[in-house]
């Protein structure tokens, strides 16, 4: 875990050291971009699928940082391949900050904090779940345009609590803290084997 901080850390600085202010521009521009994450796994006849679209809108505050929220629905799916699978839907707030360095030309570098908070429930079992959370992600932004640019995002850590509220029963509350490997295998809460988020997300951006 040490080792793979330090080597986050050795590659912010030197994104650092090398970062471009040619987004000048950016400064009090707002922009408006849509996450989109899928994620599937099939074990035999059993499969799993997670999908998320998260609406994001936001602005910069200097020329490479950026103070948004998301609000968004993310839909899980448990199919068994025999008997009846599970469905749950769920609700998405997430306020995050984002900080930005230039690659080279139009290629940059950011790194993201977020405070995702997530609800809903199953469908078939009526089962309640409620989640917050700290979740820290990198992506690379490339600029199509002046106003236009497509973005890629992958988790790095997360910290997440769950509250499971099931119609008959006791509540179960489960604290989970990550990196991203860690945290996409084992996760606080799965629902059917799958995570409420999901690793790796791409998405369009559009400033104005």
């Amino acid at each position: 875990m040490k080792k793979i901080l330090t080597f986050i850390s050795v590659v912010l600085v030197g994104l650092t050291a090398q970062a471009q202010d040619s987004n000048q521009g950016l400064k009090g521009a707002w922009f408006a971009t849509s996450q989109f994450g899928y994620q599937q796994t099939k074990t035999g006849d059993v499969k799993n699928t997670n999908l998320s679209v998260i609406p994001i809108v936001g602005t910069f505050v200097t020329p490479s940082v950026a103070v948004g929220a998301g609000l968004g629905y993310i839909n899980m799916k448990s199919d068994p391949g025999v008997g009846v699978g599970e469905k749950t839907d769920l609700f998405v707030i997430q306020p995050l900050a984002r900080k930005y360095w230039n690659v080279a030309g139009s290629l940059y570098f950011f790194g993201q904090a977020a405070l995702p908070v997530i609800a809903g429930k199953q469908k078939e079992s009526g089962t309640k779940i409620n989640q917050f959370g700290l979740s820290v992600s990198g992506g690379f932004d490339y600029f199509v345009t002046k106003n236009f640019s497509v973005e890629f995002s992958y988790d790095l850590a997360n910290f997440t609590s769950t509250t499971i509220d099931p119609k008959n029963g006791d509540k179960t509350t489960v604290t989970n803290f990550g990196l991203a490997h860690m945290a996409n295998v084992d996760s606080a809460y799965l629902v059917g084997g799958s995570n409420l988020t999901t690793p790796l997300a791409v998405g369009f951006k559009f400033i104005f």
